[in-house]
């Protein structure tokens, strides 16, 4: 008589299925909120404010849009908000 509950393969298979799928979703998750920092940073260039603290106006350091480009916040003021 066949059994109507999954195998140990199958629940392993589906396992294995839900974490890709949560995976791919915080991959599309992060690609989405990267694409929008993008954009933000390409609006401050258009208005002018691109390398200025969205918090305070003050100077973001060269440094740091060296290694992150879209930077918003000063590191400290960044440290703060996280």
């Amino acid at each position: 008589m066949p059994s109507d509950e999954p195998s140990r393969t199958d629940a392993a298979d589906l396992g294995t299925e839900v974490f890709e799928e949560e995976l791919d979703e915080g991959l599309a998750d992060e690609l989405e909120a990267r694409l929008a920092a993008v954009a933000r940073a390409e609006r401050r260039l258009a208005d002018g404010t691109f390398g200025l603290s969205i918090e305070s106006g003050e100077p973001i350091p060269d440094e740091r849009l060296e290694a992150y480009p879209t930077a918003e916040r000063t590191a400290a003021e960044q440290a703060r908000y996280d």
